[in-house]
């Protein structure tokens, strides 16, 4: 026997469901493209144990990568917060920074930045999609379909809260190693035991609250942001989800993913110079506080944007990048791309 009213799923797939008129509106590349839409392969369960791991997996896969190619962006991006007059452009640092330390100086800090952020990607996608999972069930489907921003929002939070804890010592190493000449450690593992022998393993932890002040608005930007980007460019197409391609699919992932990327930048900037400043220029036994508003008083209102162009460039790429990878992953182990469901 049927049940008397539908559930939300089904009435949200009516409502996504083309209409004979804009069937007959449908044309070019969207609407009558020879790919084949994206077959439907034997699938992991949903929100099983396997899933979250394999999220994790893909998410390792999108950040890792990623964060390491744009290694040379990022050096000297953290040596101009730092030190705004130590190059003029970053071509001009670049051309210093071969000359001086071979091509190889501009992957500084790689190894950390692989590291830290392979960890950082598992738990960052793998914690979203449990946390996004357990809320929505925590408030019902009724309320998490109307109020699926906040849940994006608060999974997303919660996420990159846990995170951070796996990434806060590669982050310390990375920028110590970048931001002094010559660099403080000849490798990832020499610049942890320098930190641990000079100021304990707390030291690898000093930055872990601006470290959360920039991440975890930066993540729920992030996720939230694409979620509902890509449901709206769905919803200006003619055709549901469902009947695209993977090329398709993944190509709205990419687009999304650079929307999102870019506000994540701007929203996240003051934060991500404070964490170049403070690992770089804390003092021994200088409370946060304190630190925060020595260097404050330092830069001013205006340094804390220093540098924002080139972060804007490098996280609206890395963040399409991240999410074309991941739905790409998803795709290929027959789950299905993130959001516009």
């Amino acid at each position: 026997m049927s049940p008397l009213f539908p559930s939300i799923a089904e009435i949200d797939a009516r409502l996504r469901a083309p209409t004979a008129e804009s069937q007959k509106k449908s044309s070019g590349f969207w609407a009558n493209s020879a790919l084949p839409v994206a077959e439907k392969k034997p699938t992991i369960e949903l929100f099983s144990t396997e899933y979250y791991w394999t999220c994790a997996l893909g998410g390792a896969l999108a950040c890792g990568p990623t964060h390491s190619a744009v290694t040379p962006l990022d050096l000297v991006k953290c040596r101009r917060q730092v030190d705004p007059t130590i190059y003029s452009s970053n071509m001009q640092g670049w051309k210093t920074i071969i000359k001086s330390e071979g091509f190889g100086g501009v992957f500084t800090g790689v190894g950390a930045t692989f590291i830290g952020y392979t960890f950082q990607g598992a738990g960052k996608y793998g914690l979203y999609e449990l946390f996004k999972k357990k809320y929505s069930d925590l408030v019902g489907e009724r309320l998490a379909f109307d109020y699926r921003t906040e849940v994006y929002l608060a999974a997303s939070a919660s996420a990159e809260f846990f995170t951070d804890l796996a990434l806060c010592p590669w982050e310390a190493i990375k920028v110590r190693t970048q931001t002094t000449i010559p660099p403080f450690a000849s490798s990832v593992f020499d610049g942890w035991n320098k930190i641990t022998a000079t100021e304990g393993f707390g030291g690898l932890y000093k930055g872990l609250v601006p470290l959360w002040f920039r991440q975890i608005p930066y993540t729920m930007l992030k996720f939230a942001s694409f979620e509902r980007t890509v449901e709206k460019i769905y919803d200006t197409l003619p055709k549901p989800k469902s009947e695209y391609s993977t090329l398709q699919q993944t190509g709205v992932s990419f687009l999304g993913g650079y929307i999102a990327g870019i506000l994540c930048a701007a929203v996240s900037h003051p934060s991500d110079v404070m964490v170049s400043k403070i690992n770089a220029d804390r003092l021994p036994g200088e409370s946060m506080g304190a630190a925060v508003g020595r260097i404050y008083s330092k830069i001013g209102f205006v340094g804390l944007w220093n540098g924002l162009p080139v972060r804007i460039f490098m996280i609206g790429t890395l963040t399409a990048m991240q999410w074309l990878i991941y739905d790409s992953f998803k795709l290929y182990v027959g789950l299905p791309t993130t959001g516009g469901h």
